[in-house]
């Protein structure tokens, strides 16, 4: 099923406020996981798995590290999903 930008850019939010605490209107796709959002990695993981269960879609453990902002991350989940 596509998933639309806004869509998957809530979702996200929504994810990691979940994971991190931070506000999800935080979470803007300019920002950096790790520079602005400081996201580490083993929460970047835990991000990435609810992401696949949250739009249905498969992240490649080699994928992830191109993940650099939060709009590539929606980006790839909604060319995944579509």
């Amino acid at each position: 099923m596509a998933h639309t930008q806004e869509e998957v850019l809530a979702g996200l939010a929504e994810i990691i406020n979940e994971e991190t605490g931070l506000s999800a209107d935080a979470v803007e796709g300019s920002k950096s996981f790790t520079d602005d959002l400081d996201i580490d990695s083993i929460s970047m993981m835990t991000i990435v798995v609810n992401a696949e269960k949250k739009f249905g879609v498969t992240i490649p453990d080699d994928d992830v590290k191109d993940l650099v902002t939060v709009q590539d991350a929606v980006d790839y989940i909604v060319k995944a999903s579509a």
